[in-house]
């Protein structure tokens, strides 16, 4: 007898698998699809993502939580500006252990892989099968949107985002440092555990100075992020590749929807994760983006009455309400920086510097945001 399943998950990323252990909790039966690999893959792995509380939570309930050596908790986090403007964050004011932990990719895919392979409600198939709810998880790079007649807007940024990672010859400290630069945003995220001394680099760059960067030998390009850095960290010395990919504001018009019918049963379809949004990632909000969007799906479906089916309509527009709400803050706060960051002119420099400065004062406020990245409302 063929298997059936309840719900079909395009893409085996971690926003896919997470999806995947949430939903079989639930005693749905469920194939993961995995999405065809990335054009331009570099054979090393070199991302690391800010996790925030509410995405911790969630992923130790699944149990695929990675060690603390490879989730390095951030203790502090300085945003400087180009003329004199700070902003801090501190874990002991907001009475917490941490405001992030910086997660090495491959060591929480491999969790999350293993997690996978002890469920029985889910099963790794080869090829896309039939189900009553598809749930896409591939990517912003997804095929599949377009099969489904969604309209992906896009508004591409001058930038790219060059990620590598490097070893520092003094200790990071726990800290998580990024400096708002004439020439990009330049981001160092600790890793290691509380006594490492090597951070993963994301430098937001225009697309111009993309090529003569990643042209640069080991040892220039590490001199130039000493450079941009300010030698915060000290000498530093390269020790991975280079990726770089383009950075974009991007939403899909339709997150659900059904397949035409062909007089079966009615099947429905929902997109999650970078497949439906892209944000700029100088917040470090993208994946805690996309486990929000997989959380509040299946708290959807869990608590649907008895007699709705998963591909009931009206469930999956009520995740899509929720979650392009959050979605539109969070994507307005994002671009709003970007944009003002991205003038040179004077007055605006001394606009934006003297507005860091004015939030680092504002007691209340600054403490609203700060639990409000940490997924605390």
């Amino acid at each position: 007898m063929a298997q059936t399943f309840d719900i079909c998950i395009r893409g085996t990323g971690i926003v896919g698998r997470t999806l995947a252990l949430l939903l079989a909790r639930e005693r749905l039966k469920v194939a993961l699809v995995p999405a065809p690999p990335p054009p331009h893959a570099v054979s090393a792995d070199v991302r690391a993502y800010a996790l925030n509380t509410a995405s911790r939570q969630m992923l130790e309930s699944l149990r695929s939580w990675p060690d603390a050596q490879h989730a390095t908790a951030v203790k502090q986090m300085q945003v400087l500006g180009d003329q004199g403007g700070a902003v801090v964050f501190d874990a002991d004011r907001q009475g917490v252990d941490a405001l992030a932990w910086i997660v090495d990719v491959p060591a929480l895919e491999a969790r999350l892989a293993e997690a996978v392979r002890f469920q029985p409600q889910v099963e790794v198939v080869e090829a896309t099968v039939a189900a009553p709810l598809t749930v896409v998880c591939e990517g912003r790079a997804s095929s599949t949107r377009s099969e489904f007649g969604v309209d992906f807007q896009v508004t591409p940024y001058a930038q790219h985002a060059i990620a590598t990672r490097v070893q520092c010859e003094h200790p990071h400290g726990q800290v998580a440092r990024q400096w708002f630069l004439p020439n990009g945003i330049l981001a160092f995220l600790p890793l290691d555990g509380p006594l490492g001394n090597s951070v993963a680099v994301v430098w937001s760059v225009l697309q111009e100075q993309v090529a003569p960067l990643m042209a640069l030998s080991p040892k220039e390009f590490s001199q130039a992020l000493q450079t941009a850095s300010q030698q915060a960290l000290g000498t530093l010395t390269l020790c991975s590749e280079r990726a770089a990919w383009p950075l974009q504001l991007a939403k899909a018009d339709r997150w659900c929807g059904a397949s035409p019918s062909d007089g079966s049963a009615p099947r429905s379809w929902v997109l999650a994760g970078d497949a439906a949004h892209n944000v700029h990632p100088l917040a470090g909000q993208g994946l805690n983006l996309g486990l929000a969007d997989v959380q509040a799906l299946a708290e959807v479906l869990r608590t649907r009455d008895y007699w709705r089916s998963v591909a009931d309509l009206r469930l999956l527009r009520r995740y899509e309400r929720e979650r392009k709400a959050a979605l539109t803050a969070m994507g307005l706060a994002t671009d709003g920086l970007q944009q003002l960051f991205a003038r040179q002119e004077a007055p605006w420099q001394a606009l934006r510097n003297w507005g860091m400065k004015g939030f680092e004062r504002s007691g209340a406020l600054k403490d609203f945001v700060a639990r409000r990245a940490m997924g605390m409302h």
